[in-house]
């Protein structure tokens, strides 16, 4: 029998692949629709994985899967290059962040290769390269020239160990998500992103991005996670008159107003220093340093102990009159609503820990319909108005708006809309990013480089000793640069870009990747994009997902796309885990995908991190299921030879108790499996179903008593390009013996007939006094003594002899003999 020679037929059809350029993008059209899929491209850290393996070969499927339908697919491939972990590289290995990178891009570049990912190599981009951060660097210039990005003296989360600032959806339960080292807060002047500008915006985008009848979506989780994260809030802008000035909260209750016995502003508040009293500046300030050294996870946690110190000053209750004391403390935090809050302690229970421990009042405005308040914490439910004036007795809902509407004609405040979400900190003390584009002159202050002289690229004369701030700010000669405006002596900014910034469009370049003149030509941009198919993890939907979202808003507005959103539907996959533990140099559980192409080939290890799992499931890596997939490829190898005379179907033996099947049943299964196969990978990304399917073909084929005649040939061929997808090189070998000249990559998707998907048998179950004998596959057109005596030879058959007192007849159900 012929064993599969993956070795030899892999490295062929990459060569003959490669040749004829097969993957790369054609002009969409009519006749061929655009289809731009797309999986988030790889961070180079010197080899693939088999997270990156299941990833990469989802996309691959579906781009060849719709090649053959008739669509002009843009698959591309890029390095998201920049980073931290290259810097940390360079450190240990005594090198430079580019040669590590571009030695792994190498690398990873040889093994997607070896797997047959068919990436139009044409549009290979890495953010590292001076051709991209270039427009890196210019947008950011027309983002300052619009107001959207800026710079400002801000507390920002600080990992000593990275030497660097961390966004808040970098730290992770008060941890650098790289590092896992505790983070601290620290004041820094920074460059921002004006996100929170498009924050309505990013939330009301996600009616277009939800799952539909006829749009595969975005996952329900990711858009809920995105929710949270912008986080809307509606409530009201109250102003409390202080001996200072106002002080201005925002509140989701302002029906508590009434309730309200203390105010509470966070330690980074601008107008502490003027709210605090003289004698109590010393112990407002000793609370203040403290406060710095405590993370938001910390600040915020629910079963930390508060603590808090008065400021000595008082604010006036607009609706009350009454005076209430105004307290630092720091489970308040600058950067929700206005960093200030008016604490109603009977109504919340971070206000009544605090208000029980200082001994602050307790005054409850909000009584339950049963009347049954919780002992020892904060009521927060449903109910009506109490001690509150004219508000007595209202709803909280029409409490709401009638206090915000007097709060308006008193011109203390007034109904509003606030978000968590902040303005993106970008800026980032490290050397291997974008250099930021501006420069500080004595004379003429900020200013961006002239855009005729950009890309400003890194210098390479830099020492890398992980200690101290970024090798960028003792790079002088680099630092020290000609004003654009005055042409004197000015200096850089030394901070580099947030390497987001890098993903937050690079999904548009790829439609124009050699542009020199522009990130890309709109008119290219907007013959693929939306993204048709986005595959990746959701554990980006609250950085990346949420940041290329507003860069793209931002380009739509610049004139640069046509279309509100970057990606029309997105697949979230599982990880890939062994042992129970997701994959992880660290943990030493890594099953390294060259050793599999190794041992079984490309193909065998695609239709294995396929078959295994439902892509959106997690997956369990097994030497012994992949063996299986081993086995049912030689399988069909052997089987595809028996029609081009390498071997005798007389090898191909069977059980006795194997039932074969007729010509029209293996042309039906035949058809049935198209119809499956397609839906399965059309509509639900059921690969695992799909192979499934295949395999049921397979074995149908080998109950046919005439292999080798031009039936079994047909339902062969149409298992050969059925499995074209998920094991190409196989496929197309294997198509080629069968006497076609191309490949499979231009041959039509078969189609299912479904007519001839109807069985003309029907299936009848044979009982003994109730209890299942066998089932029986026949005509419905025999009459009722015929399927009797059909099903009593059945018995007979199975060595079942009586003689029945009765026999029961369900027309097309049942024959049940009763003894």
């Amino acid at each position: 029998m012929s064993i599969y020679n993956f070795k030899e037929i892999e490295s062929k059809w990459q060569q003959i692949w490669a040749d004829r350029q097969v993957d790369t993008a054609p002009q969409p059209n009519a006749d061929h629709p655009p289809y731009y899929l797309l999986v988030m491209f790889p961070y180079p850290s010197g080899n693939l994985h088999m997270g990156h393996v299941r990833n990469y070969t989802i996309g691959d499927v579906l781009a060849r899967f719709q090649r053959r339908k008739g669509r002009s697919v843009l698959h591309p491939i890029g390095w998201d290059s920049f980073g931290l972990p290259a810097e940390n590289a360079a450190i240990k290995h005594k090198t430079d962040p580019a040669t590590w990178t571009w030695k792994n891009i190498e690398t990873m570049r040889k093994q997607l290769k070896a797997l047959a990912i068919s990436y139009d190599w044409d549009r290979e981009v890495a953010t590292c390269h001076p051709d991209y951060y270039r427009w890196n660097q210019w947008l950011f210039i027309k983002m300052y020239e619009k107001g959207l990005a800026y710079r400002k003296k801000a507390p920002v989360n600080w990992c000593d160990s990275c030497v660097t600032v961390l966004a808040n959806e970098q730290v992770h339960e008060g941890r650098c998500w790289r590092c896992d080292s505790l983070v601290s807060q620290k004041e820094l002047e920074q460059w921002f992103f004006r996100i929170t500008q498009y924050a309505e915006e990013l939330l009301t985008g996600h009616t277009q991005l939800k799952k539909t009848a006829t749009q595969k979506g975005w996952p329900d989780q990711v858009l809920t996670m995105q929710n949270h994260w912008i986080g809307k809030s509606w409530g009201a802008h109250v102003d409390f008159e202080t001996d200072q000035g106002n002080l201005r909260v925002f509140t989701t209750r302002p029906d508590t107003l009434f309730g309200a016995t203390f105010m509470v502003i966070a330690p980074e508040h601008p107008q502490l220093e003027s709210l605090t009293t003289p004698e109590n500046k010393g112990a407002v300030e000793d609370y203040r340093q403290k406060a710095k050294t405590l993370t938001r996870f910390m600040r915020t946690a629910e079963n930390r102990e508060k603590t808090g110190v008065f400021t000595g000053r008082y604010a006036k209750n607009p609706l009350t009159g009454s005076l209430v004391p105004i307290w630092v403390a720091d489970y308040v935090l600058t950067d929700y609503g206005t960093g200030a809050i008016m604490a109603v302690p009977a109504h919340d229970q971070r206000d009544y820990e605090f208000a029980t421990k200082f001994n602050i009042d307790i005054n409850q405005v909000i009584a339950p319909s049963d009347g049954k308040l919780p002992s020892g914490q904060a009521y927060e439910g449903e109910g009506l108005l109490i001690n509150s004036g004219p508000y007595t007795g209202l709803t909280i809902q029409d409490a709401q708006k009638k206090m915000s509407t007097d709060l308006e004609k008193l011109n203390r405040g007034a109904a509003a809309v606030t978000y968590k979400l902040r303005d993106w900190l970008l800026s980032r003390q490290r050397y291997w990013g974008t250099p930021i584009p501006m420069v500080y002159c004595s004379k003429c202050g900020m200013m961006p480089v002239n855009e005729n002289e950009l890309p400003v690229t890194l210098p390479t004369q830099v020492e890398f000793t992980g200690i101290g701030a970024s090798p960028l700010a003792s790079a002088e000669e680099w630092i020290q640069t000609p004003c654009p405006k005055c042409h004197q002596i000015a200096r850089r900014e030394t901070d580099t870009m947030d390497t987001f910034i890098d993903s937050s469009w690079y999904y548009a370049r790829y439609t124009d990747p050699h542009n020199e003149k522009k990130p890309f030509e709109p008119e290219k941009a907007n013959q693929w994009l939306p993204v048709t198919q986005y595959v990746g993890g959701s554990e980006h939907a609250c950085m990346h997902l949420i940041y290329s979202r507003f860069f793209h808003k931002v380009l739509r507005d610049m004139g640069f796309v046509k279309c509100d959103e970057p990606f029309q539907s997105l697949l979230t996959q599982g990880m890939v885990t062994l042992g129970g533990s997701a994959m992880s140099k660290s943990k030493g559980n890594v099953v390294d995908p060259n050793d599999v192409i190794g041992r079984y080939g490309a193909d065998t290890c695609r239709l294995f991190i396929l078959f295994a799992a439902p892509p959106t499931q997690q997956l369990e890596w097994s030497d012994k299921q992949i063996e299986g997939i081993w086995r049912f490829l030689n399988r069909v190898w052997r089987l595809a030879h028996v029609f081009v005379g390498s071997d005798d179907e007389k090898a191909f033996k069977r059980t006795e108790s194997e039932e074969l099947i007729s010509a029209e049943e293996l042309i039906r299964r035949v058809h049935l499996c198209i119809h499956r196969v397609t839906r399965d990978i059309e509509d639900d990304f059921g690969f695992n179903t799909a192979i499934a399917a295949i395999m049921e073909l397979v074995n149908s084929i080998y109950l046919y008593p005439h292999l080798g005649d031009a039936v079994s040939k047909e339902a062969t061929e149409t298992v050969v390009q059925l499995l074209s997808p998920f094991a190409p090189h196989m496929a197309d070998e294997l198509w080629g013996k069968f006497g076609h000249q191309d490949s499979l990559t231009f041959v039509p998707w078969p189609k299912a007939n479904t007519q001839k998907m109807i069985s003309s048998q029907i299936e009848i179950v044979v009982q003994v006094n109730g209890k299942l004998r066998d089932k029986l596959s026949i005509s419905p057109n025999l009459k009722e003594e015929e399927v009797k005596e059909k099903a009593l030879e059945s018995l007979l058959k199975k060595g079942t002899s009586f003689a029945p007192k009765r026999v029961i007849y369900v027309p097309n159900k049942l024959v049940n003999f009763v003894g």
